[in-house]
């Protein structure tokens, strides 16, 4: 391994367990690249192409930046339609599209199993950019996508979802964080993370140690898709939450009691989720304002204060 010392312009690396690299151009600019594939999660291709981008652009805008292109990477067993492989990338390229940015190329290989994501490039000012340990004490803590998508999507697989919920959540997976980030960036904001497969308490976990700080979450702030807390009660978690609870459960700090369904949804992996943003007391209100501006939706969670860990108040 090189030394950290011998690239100044990289940086975030591997260093830091942050949501993408960064690496310095210039004063001016600097560059954002990161990758996310999975398997489908639902049955329409063209979704499932769509969810896979915005979810692979969501690291740009968790680190500030914005999207320049991307590339696909696909696998694709050998039987599969050309109309259902040519869906999927579609979807995948129309919200590359939507984000202001370009498919630029990509490549593919046959496998089993289809799979689906990006490489992407974007781009953000050294000095504006927003990062896993960028939370400070008497910081906000805003969610700005509901949560639950790992309940409702494995509800799915198990053909125990209404259709009315997996439309809900499909639509919040397939809407970009690019306004959210806009949002941040107009306030300053310098502390934020997406949540993703680690669940909501994995990823705070994560920036409460890159910022040597405590986060706290009250419970009856938190805002959840509908028909997540039927499902949570019919136990259909996906595998990750089971890992993520064994992993990152020492590490939180539960006030009161919560039964065994919620708690667990805690720490249900998300596909596509929103940003958690640690905004500045002095500032939450302007961001508030921006994002009513951009019909952006904001949830306050929490705050942040001097210690270490996650703490959670049922």
């Amino acid at each position: 391994m090189f030394p950290a010392a011998a690239f100044p312009d990289l940086l975030v690396g591997l260093g830091t367990a942050d949501d993408a690299a960064v690496y310095r151009l210039s004063a001016e600019q600097a560059i954002i690249q990161t990758t996310d594939f999975f398997t489908p999660i639902v049955d329409d291709p063209y979704d499932f192409g769509a969810i896979a981008a915005a979810n692979a652009m969501s690291d740009v805008y968790a680190m500030g930046g914005e999207v320049l292109f991307a590339l696909n990477i696909a696998a694709f067993p050998n039987d599969l339609p050309p109309a259902v492989s040519g869906e999927i990338i579609r979807g995948g390229a129309e919200k590359v599209r939507e984000a202001g940015g370009a498919i630029a190329g990509g490549h593919s290989i046959q496998d089993a199993e289809p799979k689906y994501g990006l490489v992407v490039t974007g781009i953000a000012h050294p000095d504006a950019l927003m990062l896993k340990g960028g939370a400070r004490p008497g910081d906000i803590l805003v969610l700005t996508k509901p949560l639950g998508t790992g309940v409702i999507t494995t509800a799915l697989k198990r053909g125990q979802a209404l259709a009315d919920h997996v439309a809900t959540a499909v639509a919040s997976m397939k809407r970009l964080n690019r306004a959210a980030a806009h949002a941040a960036r107009a306030v300053g904001v310098r502390g934020a993370t997406d949540i993703t497969g680690f669940g909501l308490l994995g990823h705070a976990c994560e920036m409460a140690e890159a910022g040597g700080v405590r986060l706290r979450f009250e419970v009856a702030r938190l805002p959840w898709l509908p028909g997540a807390h039927d499902y949570a009660a019919a136990d259909c978690f996906p595998g990750g939450a089971h890992n993520n609870r064994r992993y990152y459960a020492p590490l939180v700090d539960l006030k009161g009691a919560l039964a065994q369904p919620d708690l667990m949804l805690l720490y249900d992996p998300q596909t596509s989720g929103g940003l958690l943003l640690a905004v500045p007391a002095a500032r939450l209100e302007a961001f508030l304002e921006e994002c009513a501006r951009l019909d952006q939706p904001a949830w306050v969670v929490g705050s942040v204060s001097e210690g270490r860990g996650v703490e959670v108040v049922a």
